[in-house]
């Protein structure tokens, strides 16, 4: 369940086992209170952050390696994944401690992050012997294939000064900064709605060639003037 505080921001928490490690039925859950939070006309803007002191520590390979099916995993991460930029409202990750391996991805899907000054963010699976799959699409996304490649390939996380360094966060500050940090640009995003109405569609143009992109936005800015 996520909670809502009097600005109108609802805190969907990450909450799962050793350190909010990620099973098809953490992710579920987690999916289920953004597509919640997004469907409440009294939640204006949303933040993701986990439980404790960690913020996501990845999938559960040892769920996987003890007999869980890893397309069921794999499939319930990308599932995750997608609902990211169809939300209609704009989402802050608060990671409050290490964010590794697809816990780094959930927050590189946001549309802001805010990092603990003493958290890792970022893949380790090559130095477990498996290549994040699923998990590097956000990463290569946000950061683009030269710095991604230079945490996947390695397998090393980027500190949260590098993070902020290549992009995939946007401040880095003290535990007891994250919060303020987080909420004070979600209420810059969120003024007079401009967010709402226009977050799905910056996704959108970001997947579409240069002159496509420019080719579809007008329709759409002239939709924002009919009634």
């Amino acid at each position: 369940m996520s909670a809502i505080d009097e600005h109108g921001i609802s805190t969907v928490t990450i909450s799962g086992p050793e350190g909010n490690l990620l099973n098809p039925e953490v992710m579920s859950a987690v999916d289920a209170d953004l597509r919640a939070a997004d469907a409440n006309p009294d939640v204006k803007a949303i933040i993701i952050t986990g439980a404790g002191d960690t913020f996501c520590g990845g999938l559960d390979l040892a769920g996987i390696r003890a007999g869980g099916d890893p397309l069921e995993y794999a499939a319930s991460l990308a599932t995750l994944l997608k609902v990211f930029p169809k939300l209609t409202k704009p989402i802050a990750a608060v990671v409050n401690g290490d964010a590794v391996a697809s816990g780094s991805s959930i927050a590189a899907a946001c549309d802001y992050a805010v990092i603990a000054d003493h958290a890792l963010i970022g893949s380790y699976e090559v130095a477990v012997g498996v290549w994040p799959m699923v998990a590097q699409v956000p990463l290569i996304h946000r950061i683009g294939t030269k710095r991604a490649m230079e945490n996947i390939g390695s397998g090393n996380p980027f500190t949260a000064q590098r993070a902020f360094e290549v992009g995939l966060v946007n401040v880095v500050t003290t535990t007891a900064g994250l919060m303020d940090a987080a909420r004070a640009w979600l209420t810059e995003a969120i003024r007079g709605g401009a967010a709402n109405a226009g977050r799905v569609s910056f996704y959108e143009l970001a997947e579409l060639g240069y002159d496509e992109a420019l080719d579809a936005a007008l329709e759409k800015f002239a939709a924002q003037f009919r009634k």
